[in-house]
């Protein structure tokens, strides 16, 4: 495929959260398709093994560290991004902050960080981003990534959930205010994510990391079950959406969420296709 038939040939994207997983997966995709990427994590090893996969692939990518809640460092990975590509196109929201505790469990402080990880550093990535594409009259767009749990209650996970789901307005609010400039603001939902191509770019990267999943719980299913398609995604599923979303194809979609999830949020309460059933 030649440069021009890639769909975001041309195009600057800045990947915030850089984790082997799923934000790996959204970055590398979005370079296989002609981005220029900017990998921007608070671990610095995680940023630098990001960019390299895409720069040993090809493709071209700088790596930035910055702490998406303090505003000094936002506005100066907006800056890097700019120096070297000369503005941005995209931008994915993917920080997070594991801390997988319930209600009665959760102290305030623990919840504080969750919500300014994951609410305010969306906030602020899509503010400065999206101010410099204002002021280069570029109509980009943004790609808030959010989670089954954004969509559905889940005991013991209360911090992440709340935060989660509040991306869910968060993207249709500035999808309304940034319309007349013709930027478009969507989200996607991912879901419990088939391992295979983590823990191969947790090897290839050589870095650590933990699958934030826990192991068995009773009342829950484990693996491919309760998938109505049958198994779970892939980041490389996860990418294939972001691409279609940040590319020209969706020009026409903003404040949209797009699930990439085996219709897991679709499902009914009651059906389970963990459980054998005869089905009529």
């Amino acid at each position: 495929m030649t440069d021009a038939a890639l769909r975001l040939s041309g195009k600057v994207a800045v990947m915030v959260g850089c984790s082997p997983n799923i934000n790996g997966g959204i970055a590398v995709g979005l370079a296989r398709e002609g981005a220029k990427l900017v990998c921007v994590d608070i671990s610095p090893a995680l940023a630098q093994a990001c960019a390299k996969e895409i720069v040993d692939g090809g493709g071209e990518a700088i790596a930035v560290t910055a702490d998406v809640t303090d505003e000094a460092q936002v506005k100066a990975a907006v800056a890097s991004a700019v120096d070297a590509y000369g503005g941005i196109d995209i931008l994915v929201n993917g920080a997070v902050l594991q801390i997988r505790k319930g209600l009665r469990q959760m102290a305030v402080s623990e919840f504080r960080r969750q919500m300014d990880v994951i609410l305010a550093g969306t906030f602020l990535f899509t503010r400065h981003v999206t101010d410099d594409m204002i002021a280069r009259a570029r109509k980009g767009n943004v790609i808030n990534i959010l989670s089954t749990e954004a969509h559905q209650g889940n005991p013991g996970n209360i911090g992440y959930g709340t935060a989660k789901s509040g991306l869910i307005n968060f993207t249709r609010g500035a999808a309304m205010e940034l319309a007349p400039y013709g930027i478009r603001v969507n989200s996607l939902t991912p879901t419990a994510t088939a391992p295979a191509e983590g823990k191969a770019r947790v090897e290839a990267w050589g870095v650590t990391w933990q699958e934030a999943l826990p192991g068995f719980r009773p009342g829950f299913t484990t693996g491919d079950k309760g998938v109505p398609l049958g198994e779970r995604p892939a980041p490389s599923d996860y990418a294939a959406g972001a691409v279609f979303l940040a590319s020209d194809d969706a020009r026409m979609i903003t404040g949209f969420d797009l699930r990439v999830d085996g219709g897991t949020i679709a499902r009914y309460w009651r059906y389970n296709p963990g459980i054998d059933v005869e089905l009529s």
